[in-house]
């Protein structure tokens, strides 16, 4: 049971390959044809390799020869990532082993340079040329040997005598072979070429190097220890060679968010712009403030040294209340709920009109203690004026300030019915000394009346007083 999973598993799996296969074959894209042009194409042959920069990207078609007797060699490029072929592109054919193998080595030349023309017509057509003055074919290092040998060094006498006379009015065309046989001659002539054109170029540079170079001498020192510096510092990098690489690899994620902040700045300066036109406009206006701060400046230095001197004499002081201070914040903490209870007492009186019912009750108190008569409302007074009345800050001979002998004098006096103003006391319970013998004995004796009665008497008598007083004596 099991060989026979295993022969359906291979059959499944040789199907699914033919079927990729097949469809690969289907869909393959036609190769990339070349035409390059050869002065010498021998021992290369149809089905070796092209290559590109060392990689294998197809091989030679076929092998012709042109009408003016050069090697027409087409190759297919099979990787059509290295195609098209531009108009600066290079072919060469080269030895590939010791045994005589050949192979193209190609360059497909640089994008900005036009592609190489199609063949529309004649050999070759349907492939693009590309021209013999773009291909080479060194010569075989066997050959160059067989040159030291006999018969060969007496038939290459032979063939060069031969060519001397064949070639003498065609050295053009010999000097143009022998730069395609080695394309570094022909580099080499080019490199002459510019050169010639950039002679004073390069006089100037000559010049120019040595007052370069002049102070670089000088400086030999510094530059020495420029690269030892350097060197140190490519010593530690290597070291720490992860890090680097870790941070170069973390560096497009560090900018792309750094895109969104640089599009906020650039948003903020450009709304900035007008602030900063504004801020360029009064720069001049700010600057003489400034200047002017100077002498204030200077002037306050001494102010605030001595107000730091103060400050340093008071700390002690400062010091010393902390105590208080805390005094202070426990009373304060403690006097939380009082004050909680006066708000809320305080904006009861406000809420319920307290201070204006207080008014209105000492308003009707005020009027229902005085009299009143057919005219208006008049103040029940008693004006007193003596030699007792006046503002002095000695005692004075037969002046009293006691508010109850003042009192019981007056009640005695309003009681004995005296229709002099002057014999009552003051509201500060003086008496006039000039009041006569009667106030005077009227004195003594209610005084005396009081020192003997009891207690409970004095108070009854020194209230009536007070009433007597304040009501007008019942008059």
């Amino acid at each position: 049971m099991r060989r026979v999973a295993a022969i359906a598993v291979v059959l499944i799996a040789a199907g699914a390959f033919l079927t990729v296969t097949t469809a690969a074959t289907k869909h393959k894209r036609p190769a990339y044809l070349v035409r390059a042009i050869f002065d010498d194409a021998s021992f290369a042959v149809a089905g070796e390799d092209v290559r590109v920069a060392g990689a294998n990207v197809g091989s030679i078609q076929s092998l012709g020869v042109t009408d003016r007797k050069r090697a027409a060699v087409t190759v297919a490029i099979d990787d059509l990532r290295f195609a098209p072929f531009h108009a600066n592109a290079t072919c060469a054919i080269r030895p590939q082993s010791l045994i005589g193998e050949q192979y193209v080595d190609c360059s497909p030349g640089t994008a900005s340079a036009p592609q190489l023309p199609k063949i529309t017509q004649g050999p070759g057509t349907g492939s693009h040329l590309l021209p013999v003055a773009q291909t080479s074919s060194p010569i075989e290092s066997d050959i160059v040997q067989n040159i030291s040998t006999q018969p060969v060094r007496q038939s290459l006498a032979v063939i060069i005598d031969e060519f001397g006379t064949g070639l003498a009015a065609r050295g053009s065309d010999l000097n143009a072979v022998i730069h395609r046989a080695n394309p570094a001659l022909g580099d080499t002539d080019r490199v002459l070429k510019i050169l010639a054109r950039q002679n004073h170029t390069l006089a100037q540079l000559a010049t120019d190097s040595d007052t370069v170079l002049s102070p670089l001498a000088r400086e030999r020192h510094q530059l020495s220890g420029f690269v030892a510096n350097a060197n140190t510092t490519s010593v530690a990098s290597a070291q720490r060679a992860a890090d680097i690489s870790r941070t170069f690899a973390e560096f497009p994620s560090f900018l792309r968010q750094l895109r969104p902040l640089m599009a906020d700045l650039g948003s903020l300066t450009d709304q900035g712009t007008p602030l900063m036109t504004s801020l360029g406009q009064s720069a001049s206006a700010v600057g003489r403030q400034f200047a002017n701060l100077t002498p204030f400046a200077a002037k306050a230095r001494t102010a605030l040294i001595d107000l730091g001197a103060s400050a340093q004499k008071s700390q002690p002081a400062l010091v010393a209340t902390l105590p208080l201070a805390q005094r202070l914040g426990r009373l304060g903490s403690a006097a939380v709920p009082t004050a909680a209870l006066l708000d809320r007492l305080t904006a009861s009186i406000e809420k319920t009109g307290g201070i204006e019912q207080l008014m209105k009750l000492l308003f009707a108190g005020a009027v229902g203690g005085n009299g009143f008569n057919s005219l208006s409302h008049y103040i029940r007074a008693e004006p007193l004026v003596s030699d007792c009345t006046d503002y002095v800050t000695r005692p004075q001979l037969g002046c009293s300030a006691n508010f109850q002998h003042g009192s019981a004098a007056a009640a005695q006096a309003t009681a004995a019915g005296s229709s002099s103003a002057s014999g009552g006391g003051s509201a500060t319970g003086g008496s006039s000394p000039g009041a006569g013998a009667a106030g005077q004995a009227g004195d003594e004796v209610v005084t005396q009346a009081v020192h003997k009665a009891q207690p409970t008497a004095r108070r009854a008598t020194a209230l009536k007083g007070l009433v007597g007083y304040l009501v007008g004596g019942g008059r």
